[in-house]
């Protein structure tokens, strides 16, 4: 199911949205609790990074996650990351509900996941993407695999895909470098 880059990059042109799972995707799936019952997670500093340029270049960022995490909305609030799905059980139907209020189509929302839980929503996404180390089932259904794994620059190279498809990925690093 991998699409050669002219086909991701006329995928990327019509994207308006990229949801991301967090667990496995934004971290590398640990999750430590301290002996108060605290829950951590590592969240890894250059895809945040990439979550900022994508949202000033245009691209609407948002979470869809199958469990509720402290951690994964305090780092949202963080990154002004203001679609916020978590404790989906469901995602397919938080997927059709978040494109019925936003008014978008399938093909305008790319997803990255990375466990048999994201495989409906990565079926329906317009651009679909996994990190290097997710499961195998879902390696095969996705278009794109990253060379990083999850929590560790997964998601800032799928943007960077998805905004090199758009031609902003050039205009954003001459912006930074200004």
């Amino acid at each position: 199911m991998l699409l050669t880059h002219d086909d991701i990059q006329s995928r990327a042109r019509r994207l308006r949205l990229l949801l991301l799972d967090v667990d496995g995707v934004l971290t590398d799936g640990t999750i430590s609790v301290t002996g108060a019952g605290e829950e951590r997670q590592p969240f890894f500093v250059r895809d945040g990074s990439a979550i900022v340029w994508a949202q000033e270049a245009g691209l609407d960022v948002g979470l869809l996650s199958g469990r509720a995490s402290p951690a994964a909305a305090r780092r949202a609030a963080e990154l002004r990351i203001t679609v916020v799905l978590q404790g989906e059980r469901d995602k397919r139907a938080a997927f059709d509900r978040l494109a019925a209020t936003r008014g978008l189509q399938a093909d305008q929302i790319a997803y990255m996941g990375d466990d048999l839980m994201d495989l409906p929503v990565l079926q329906m996404a317009g651009l679909s993407a996994a990190p290097g180390d997710a499961c195998d089932e879902v390696r095969r259904q996705v278009h794109y695999v990253t060379q990083a794994a999850g929590g560790r620059g997964a998601v800032r190279e799928f943007i960077e895909l998805i905004l090199r498809g758009q031609g902003r990925w050039d205009a954003l690093v001459r912006d930074l470098l200004i």
